[in-house]
């Protein structure tokens, strides 16, 4: 789903060679950065998991995980990489809280 639209695949409706290439382009590039965001959505719904139950070891692995996908979906273009800094930076915050806790 990309904007709260679902994505289907199907002859692209354009009328030049050109369009039609760029149609197919950007059904590929959509499916490619749906499956980042959904990696993305589960590495940082682990880390949080993990630092909600409080275990320490586990924490520190998930959001070590979670800082790695960020980067690289940011890396990508496929979220804005300040976004991916604000969200590594509260995950390290919360895992440190927990450390000195």
């Amino acid at each position: 789903m990309i904007g709260g639209h679902f994505i289907r695949e199907r002859e692209p409706v354009a009328n030049h060679k050109s369009a039609t290439k760029r149609a197919r382009q950007t059904l590929k590039r959509a499916k490619r950065n749906q499956h980042i965001r959904s990696r993305v959505k589960s590495a940082v719904k682990s880390a949080r998991e993990a630092l909600a139950a409080r275990e320490t070891t586990e924490a520190a692995s998930a959001v070590k995980t979670a800082e790695k996908v960020l980067r690289c979906a940011a890396s990508k273009g496929v979220i804005p990489k300040k976004r991916a800094s604000r969200h590594v930076s509260r995950l390290a915050k919360s895992r440190n809280r927990l450390a000195s806790a």
